[in-house]
C-alpha cells in the first residue's frame, strides 16, 4: 500500500520560511517523480515543484528563486524549502508521486493527505 505523509506546515509571517517534508512508503521512490502541488478553495490544484534527480527539477514560475525541492532516496523522502513566503502562498500543499516515463493519461498518481500552510501577519 502506497502512503505519502506530509509534515512541516503551519502559520508563518510574510517573508518567513517553512520546510515541508513528505515520507513515502510502499513505492521504490527512485523510479518515481515526486513533488508538491497546492490548492486553495475554489481553485484547481496547481504544480509547485517536482523532482526526479538533482538535475531534473521543475518549478512553477510563481515560486522560482524562493522555493527549493530536494529528495533523499535512501530515506524515501522529498522536501520543499519555502523562503520569502507571501500571503498568496497560503494553500493546502499536497505531496505527489508518479512513475517516471508513463503517459500522463494512464499513469497512477499518488497523493498525500495535504497539509495547511498559512502566510499571514
Amino acid at each position: 500500500q502506497v502512503q505519502l505523509v506530509e509534515s512541516g506546515g503551519g502559520l508563518v509571517q510574510p517573508g518567513g520560511s517553512l520546510r515541508l517534508s513528505c515520507a513515502a512508503s510502499g513505492i521504490r521512490s527512485s523510479l518515481y517523480v515526486m513533488g508538491w502541488y497546492r490548492q486553495t478553495p475554489g481553485k484547481q490544484r496547481e504544480l509547485v515543484a517536482t523532482i526526479y534527480t538533482a538535475a531534473a527539477k521543475n518549478y512553477a514560475d510563481s515560486v522560482k528563486g524562493r522555493f527549493f525541492v530536494s529528495r533523499d532516496l535512501a530515506r524515501n523522502t522529498v522536501s520543499l524549502q519555502m523562503n520569502d513566503l507571501r500571503p498568496e502562498d497560503t494553500a493546502v500543499y499536497y505531496c505527489n508521486a508518479y512513475p517516471r516515463g508513463e503517459s500522463p493519461s494512464t499513469r497512477t498518481n499518488y497523493w498525500g493527505q495535504g497539509i495547511q500552510v498559512t502566510v499571514s501577519p
